[in-house]
Formats: C-alpha cells, structure tokens, sequence
C-alpha cells in the first residue's frame, strides 16, 4: 500500500481561496498548512509508503520548515498538466502501480484508519471512490495507475464530481465500490464542522485561534 497525496504548497493567495475570501488570505495560509501538516499525519501513521505530488515549493510555504521535515522519506514529484484533473492522471502514473490510495489536504480530520478502511473496501472491486459531502470526493483507491486516465475528461469542483469520476473509472473497466463519506473544508461552516470532528488537529486549533482573534 501507497499513499499519494495531491496537494499544494501552502502560499498566501495561492491555497484556500474561497475560504481567504472570507477571513484574509495569510490567515487561509496557515490553516492550509496545518490541514497539510495533519494530513501527513495521518498517511505516516498508516505505515504505508508516502508520495506527495506538489503544486508549488515547500521553502515558499507557510510553515515550510514544518512541512519539510514531515516529508523527510517521502517521494516528491512535482504536479503537471494544464488542470486539475490533468495532474491528477499524472499524479498516479508518478506513483505507478499496486495499491495506492490517494487523497487531498482539504480533510484534515482523516485518520489512519479512515484510510486503511478505504483499501480494505477495494477487496473484490478495482477501485474505491469515497465521496465529499460537496458532491466530490475526498479518496481514491486503486491498483493500477491506468484505470484513472479518462479523469482528465472531468469537471473537477462540480456537484457531480464524485458521479462522473466513477463513470470514468468504469469508462477504463474499473469495477468501482464506494468509501466512507468525509467533508472537504472549503467554507466556514466546513471549518467548524470540521475543527469539532478532530479537536486535537493542528488544523482545529489554528481554526479556533482564528475565530477567537475575529471575536476579540
């Protein structure tokens, strides 16, 4: 078992837009870092191996020093393609075959186990898709890197995200199963929602930190 991570470099005015919209985008910045740094957490504590494919450069990032450091023994590729559907075809071709999971930064109360229970659903099927409460979907499992090619035919960030990425898998002979729903943080009622399943994340605490300063 692999697991690949999709993410980018948290850097002010590139992360968490539509969240930075809302509460500034130095501030968005930082709690992408932790949902960052709580991910890697997560995929280290699975005791699987770790691929990170990247937009952008740690050393530019909000708490980069802290990311670095939790990427040491992990495979960095940086992402390509001219969308993100594109990159993420790339991203598992970068990662090769056998069992990988794949995920992104915006669920930063994923667990170990959340992600070992999505591999273990893939047991008689190709791939496994665990939905977004959004419409997306917060996780792919698969076994080979092929059966995720037609994604780049997707619209990402749709309310039938999660709806044509399983129609894409089947499209290249996947038999597809579903995972355990999970919510991405892209609004403030996500971030509450989000910082009270998983108190103990570094996400949550910069969330309350946040809301406590806007309070003050």
């Amino acid at each position: 078992m692999k697991v690949l991570l999709v993410a980018k470099a948290p850097v002010a005015g590139r992360v968490k837009t539509r969240l930075g919209a809302l509460v500034g985008h130095d501030a968005a910045a930082d709690l992408a870092a932790a949902a960052l740094l709580d991910t890697l957490d997560a995929c280290r504590a699975t005791g699987a191996g770790g691929h990170l494919s990247l937009d952008g450069d740690v050393a530019d990032a909000v708490r980069g020093a802290e990311v670095a450091a939790a990427l040491e023994g992990w495979t960095v590729t940086p992402q390509r393609g001219d969308d993100f559907a594109a990159r993420l075809v790339a991203a598992h071709r970068d990662a090769g075959d056998g069992v990988v999971v794949q995920i992104g930064m915006d669920t930063p109360q994923v667990t170990a186990a959340a992600l070992v229970d999505v591999v273990d659903a893939m047991a008689d099927h190709d791939a496994v898709l665990a939905p977004a409460t959004d419409g997306g979907w917060w996780a792919l499992a698969r076994r080979r890197a092929d059966v995720v090619r037609h994604l780049r035919e997707v619209p990402m960030s749709s309310d039938r995200t999660f709806d044509e990425t399983q129609a894409a898998l089947e499209r290249a002979g996947a038999r597809v199963t579903h995972g355990a729903s999970m919510t991405d943080v892209d609004e403030v009622a996500d971030a509450d929602l989000v910082a009270s399943l998983a108190p103990g994340t570094r996400f949550a605490e910069a969330w309350r930190a946040l809301r406590a300063g806007a309070a003050s």
